[in-house]
């Protein structure tokens, strides 16, 4: 009920008429079952998410990971006897240093996240971004787009990671084999890895992602092209900023918007997409949002 009273409470200072919104279920839908696995992606399906939004890493036998770090988060994973990893081990399972059938034994889900205390807890493994893929176009009664985030950066080159070139080359492989390219985004923090996409194949939509200690108009500067969309942490924008880049040609999709009063406060803003841990939170307000 005090949900659905702040929902309430929040559309009575705004309603937006019908808008095209791209909604992002972050690593699946993180607020409600284990990030980046199976049960997170087919809830969001469920849900209605319009973009499955996820990260990737590289196994030692060239596996295309679905994970967000290059290594067993020890918040989340226990290892293949049940026991916790200690946070200062949790680098010592480098993933980039494990086949994917070694990975595959860890459960990233019965432990449950502290941030995430209504998440579902359940045994899950880190998917294959081709696993990740083949589910949404078998299961998805409208057509699915992916966010697929390439977790490089200077530090993890050829420790955590392949260089971003190859790095880029195995996930593009993957794009390719099932005929997605029309529908799929690569976004990186890592400028050099958004070049390598540009470079191997320039029809793939390309986002930019700028953390809150950033700017984003220097960001720009140091690519050698023009993303298509431009993904700040949301509390970088404003009305605005928002006006500006839109007027400029970009598409403003913000991560990761979780509380309702943000994310009405976005979709008021008219962002292109949202990303959030809660995509039920989102569609919820946007439905509410129209009906008055």
């Amino acid at each position: 009920m005090r949900y659905l009273w702040i929902l309430l409470c929040v559309i009575c200072f705004s309603c937006n008429s019908e808008q095209s919104l791209d909604i992002q279920g972050h690593r699946g839908c993180r607020g409600l079952y284990p990030e980046n696995s199976i049960p997170a992606f087919k809830k969001a399906l469920d849900l209605g998410v319009t973009t499955l939004e996820l990260d990737v890493v590289i196994s030692k036998d060239k596996k295309v990971v679905v994970s967000h770090e290059p290594f067993m988060n020890h918040h989340i994973v226990l290892d293949p006897r049940g026991n916790e990893i200690a946070a200062n081990d949790e680098r010592s399972y480098n993933l980039f240093e494990m086949t994917y059938d070694s990975i595959k034994q860890y459960d990233c889900g019965t432990k449950g996240h502290q941030d995430f205390p209504f998440q579902e807890k359940e045994s899950v493994y880190k998917p294959l971004l081709k696993e990740v893929i083949e589910l949404a176009e078998n299961k998805s009664n409208h057509e699915i787009y992916y966010n697929i985030e390439i977790k490089s950066n200077l530090r993890y080159d050829n420790v955590f990671t392949p260089v971003p070139n190859e790095f880029v080359k195995l996930v593009l492989k993957v794009i390719a084999s099932h005929d997605i390219q029309d529908r799929s985004i690569i976004q990186s923090f890592d400028l050099r890895a958004l070049e390598a996409v540009k470079q191997q194949n320039d029809k793939i939509q390309i986002a930019l992602l700028v953390d809150n200690n950033e700017s984003i108009e220097i960001k720009l500067l140091k690519l050698s092209f023009t993303p298509e969309i431009i993904s700040p942490h949301f509390k970088l924008l404003d009305q605005q900023t928002i006006a500006k880049f839109q007027g400029e040609g970009f598409k403003i999709i913000p991560w990761t918007v979780n509380d309702v009063g943000d994310i009405n406060l976005m979709i008021d803003l008219k962002v292109d997409g949202i990303i959030s841990d809660y995509p039920n939170k989102v569609i919820q307000l946007k439905k509410l949002k129209k009906e008055l």
